[in-house]
């Protein structure tokens, strides 16, 4: 399924959650915006496909599937950290919106991971953080993502990455929320081309794409949310300014190394069978 598709797909599928449509009056009373992105100790990556869906039986042979989820979980993690996963959305969010206030007044995003002592952290903490801490830097109004629950998963035999979770935009001061859009989005569901367990179990950089491809797709979604069309405010920036870039956190990380392949044909400790050819 192409972007395009892909894109439809998610448009309907969010809008079927309970949300709250951004409207632009409320935008307009906007001042100084914080960006929070975290996800939540219990969010995985998980692997939900060999205990979930028999397809695979042959395949394992004697390797039980609650071994094999444990193994893949594994190599989903060495693919893409939980710090990396949660901060892309955040990064590519602001990137994508448009070069006006109230965004153009955003708080730096080091000051703000300072301050909630979540900077340069490779575990995103997992309780929400003390908001208040905000105020004294001169944020009126939060735009926080928070992830729930991400990984791998399969069905029928055909596996895929998801992501579930929310995005919301609330006051400071008493915590009114302003906009909220809750996620879910799955390959598996949405009937997207099959990401084979075993192929990633060996290339776990698969994962990794197919998550990055997924959270720009979010990212750019949750930009034209936070766009509303109904706007009097937010004057544009003079010709030749520029919003600051506001990191490179979610380029960061290393891919594992590629695993000794054994002399026999027995498993290597913490891998999985070869895909087929």
């Amino acid at each position: 399924m192409g972007r395009n598709s892909f894109l439809v797909f998610l448009a309907l599928l969010m809008t079927g959650c309970a949300s709250q449509r951004l409207v632009g009056a409320d935008l307009d009373r906007v001042k100084r915006p914080a960006f929070i992105s975290r996800i939540e100790i219990d969010a995985g990556p998980r692997s939900l496909v060999f205990r979930e869906d028999s397809a695979y039986k042959d395949k394992l042979k004697k390797l039980e599937p609650k071994e094999a989820d444990r193994r893949l979980q594994a190599k989903l993690t060495s693919a893409v950290t939980r710090f990396e996963v949660s901060e892309r959305l955040r990064v590519n969010t602001f990137r994508h919106l448009p070069r006006e206030r109230p965004w153009v007044n955003t708080l730096d995003p080091a000051r703000v991971a300072t301050v909630l002592e979540s900077f340069l952290v490779e575990e995103v903490p997992a309780n929400a953080p003390d908001y208040d801490l905000l105020a004294p830097l001169g944020a009126d109004t939060v735009v926080e993502f928070v992830i729930q629950d991400y990984g791998m998963r399969s069905k029928d035999g055909r596996a895929g990455p998801y992501i579930q979770g929310y995005a919301r935009m609330f006051k400071l001061n008493g915590r009114a929320e302003i906009w909220r859009h809750p996620f879910k989005v799955d390959r598996v569901s949405e009937g997207a081309e099959h990401l084979d367990p075993f192929q990633v179990g060996k290339e776990p950089s698969l994962f990794r794409q197919q998550m990055t491809e997924l959270l720009d797709v979010l990212a750019e979604r949750f930009a034209q949310e936070l766009t509303p069309k109904d706007r009097k405010g937010g004057a544009p920036l003079p010709e030749g300014s520029e919003l600051s870039d506001p990191d490179s956190v979610n380029r960061t990380g290393r891919e594992a190394p590629a695993p000794e392949q054994p002399a026999d044909s027995e498993l290597a400790p913490g891998e999985l069978p070869d895909p087929d050819q």
